[in-house]
């Protein structure tokens, strides 16, 4: 039996601003529109981590350190954050399997010289590039669109479920 059908597991929803961070055993689940959530799995050590971000970067770099209360509505903030907390257990990026789930096109952003970059699509943009200079690889997406999505992590095994949200339908997915 997988770890994520027992029923002995904790089951956790994450808030927006919220990151999960586990050397045992949980059911992570969250709802995303233009928020993303980044999973993040050594197969090793067992270790997974969960986040949901809202924003793309802090505006206020100078409250960015360990003790900030706001860092993981962020996703440059988040990111930095789970990549430490893997790597202090003795992990190489290398060995992090991650998945990135959301951003979808709900919001447009005002102002600027392109109206048609949405808070969605700057999410999946800056976590793709942090991602990539720090030489991580992700091993699964689903992002952009119009539809809301339903994420269930569990921590044990790495396993994502996904649920694409729409009126008429909605579709399960196993994330591998």
């Amino acid at each position: 039996m997988n770890i994520c059908e027992q029923n002995l597991v904790p089951d956790i929803y994450l808030k927006p601003g919220e990151a999960v961070i586990s050397e045992k055993a949980a059911i992570v689940s969250t709802v995303l529109g233009s928020c993303i959530s980044l999973t993040m799995f050594n197969i090793k050590s067992k270790i997974g981590a969960i986040c949901h971000n809202l924003l793309p970067v802090c505006r206020d770099k100078s409250m960015c350190n360990d003790n900030c209360h706001e860092a993981f509505r962020y996703v440059e903030c988040t990111i930095q954050r789970m990549v430490s907390e893997f790597t202090v257990r003795g992990i190489k990026k290398s060995e992090i399997e991650v998945k990135l789930f959301g951003g979808s096109d709900m919001f447009k952003i005002s102002g600027g010289k392109n109206n048609s970059a949405t808070v969605g699509k700057q999410n999946v943009e800056t976590a793709l590039k942090i991602l990539s200079d720090l030489g991580i690889r992700v091993a699964a997406a689903d992002t952009g669109g119009s539809r809301g999505r339903k994420i269930i992590f569990c921590t044990q095994t790495g396993q994502v479920f996904l649920k694409r949200l729409n009126k008429t339908e909605i579709q399960i997915y196993d994330v591998k």
